[in-house]
């Protein structure tokens, strides 16, 4: 073991006490906190009779991010089975979702050199996926050790990450350099990893440009429209603490029959963006009440997971959340996808070059505050002949970044023929 993984490996075994604090302080929230404990110590139950593909997904993002990827791969080895590790109870039950009883979900081991042990031994397998930024310096030793080649997919660098990682360089050139392969999301992506000590390079594009909306989501989205009784649905999607406020004060000022669609990002959460919907005083139904949206409901609470597809698919305009504030932005490939207008504010760095993209191939729009927001939705509800615009060049964005799922099988394909 080098010096810095040493150091690392010290610094994780102090630290392992207050990971268990963390699991039980989060549980007051999610009680799947508590679950599987033993699996993030490398003790499962969960056994594969098939030689196994394994696919790293942290969260919620990645695990929606690997869905087109494990669907081709499942086409491209039936005879394989494939093993879906996490980390949050949320990523973990969004594979239950997307997948079914189709892979096996479990949670990836803390990154001790026993753990992932335990891990690699009781699955064996033939070849790992790590979707996007997961690097984990004593799992990618081990598997280089035990010549279990792992693919970084879908991979991303921004320039303040990247700068994160140079601040333990050796740590992270060794790690990097413990990869069989990288699909890249684009050149910066690929330079930048690179320069890092990833060596086999190669950018292969988002294969969240491949992800399309399943007829259960569509289905689902007709009767999202069903009870809305027609009305114009402003739809701000995967909102963070602190961007409720603001979006609700670009409500104040629309038209009373305009329906804001507000679903946070953290299911955690719901509650507390209910109770902020009670203090300021607005009418408001959620959607686990499963009934019509009333005429005088001003917010209709999406306190659901899995269905962020359906929710974009029955609205008017959306708005991608976690870019008022400076929190990086989440996923707004989905909505152009659908054909929907689609407005983002001004912090989306953790979807940089997508979201500049979108903005000047005409699929999105950039607002600076909540005043812009409420200006654009309002724009927007009376210029038809815009949003039709704006929805037809995102179907076509789309479709000219789409085919990195292929490339990235080509890829694993090759990790795979070195074993």
């Amino acid at each position: 073991m080098s010096p810095a993984r040493l150091l690392y490996t010290v610094a994780l075994v102090v630290l392992t006490p207050l990971a268990l604090v963390r699991l039980v302080w989060r549980a007051r929230r999610q009680r799947e906190y508590l679950e599987h404990v033993g699996e993030r110590f490398g003790a499962y139950r969960v056994r594969a009779d098939l030689p196994v593909i394994w696919v790293h997904a942290v969260s919620v993002g990645e695990t929606h991010a690997a869905h087109p990827l494990i669907r081709a791969l499942r086409t491209a080895h039936p005879d394989h089975r494939i093993v879906l590790t996490h980390m949050t109870p949320t990523g973990r039950r969004t594979g239950e979702q997307l997948f079914g009883n189709e892979v096996a979900r479990v949670y990836l081991p803390y990154d001790l050199p026993w753990t992932v042990e335990r891990f690699l031994r009781h699955f064996r397998p033939k070849v790992g996926v790590l979707i996007e930024t997961e690097v984990w310096p004593n799992l990618l030793a081990r598997c280089a050790g035990t010549h279990i080649p792992v693919v970084l997919a879908n991979a991303r660098m921004s320039e303040r990450s990247a700068r994160g990682y140079a601040r333990v360089a050796r740590l992270t050139r060794e790690a990097m350099g413990s990869l069989a392969a990288v699909g890249a999301q684009s050149e910066a992506d690929a330079q930048r990893l690179t320069r890092l000590g990833a060596r086999r390079v190669e950018v292969t594009g988002n294969i969240k440009f491949d992800r399309l909306p399943s007829g259960a989501d569509l289905a689902l989205a007709r009767s999202f429209r069903a009870r809305t009784a027609k009305r114009f649905v402003f739809l701000a999607a995967s909102t963070r603490a602190g961007e409720e406020e603001l979006v609700l004060d670009a409500l104040t000022g629309l038209e009373a029959d305009i329906l804001l669609a507000l679903v946070p990002r953290h299911p955690q959460r719901f509650d507390e963006v209910a109770a902020l919907l009670d203090k300021r005083r607005l009418p408001h139904q959620r959607r686990s009440d499963e009934q019509p949206v009333r005429a005088d409901t001003r917010v209709w609470l999406g306190d659901s997971m899995g269905e962020l597809f359906s929710y974009y698919a029955a609205c008017d305009v959306a708005f991608v959340g976690g870019s008022l504030l400076p929190l990086g932005g989440q996923n707004l490939l989905e909505p152009l996808a659908l054909g929907k207008p689609v407005l983002i504010g001004p912090h989306t760095f953790n979807f940089a070059e997508a979201s500049e993209a979108a903005v000047q191939a005409g699929a999105a729009i950039r607002v600076v505050d909540s005043i812009g927001l409420r200006q654009m939705v309002r724009a927007l509800r009376a210029d038809s002949d815009r949003c039709r615009s704006l929805g037809e060049a995102g179907i076509n964005f789309m479709k000219r970044h789409a085919g990195a799922t292929q490339r990235t099988v080509a890829l694993i394909e090759s990790a795979l023929r070195t074993t």
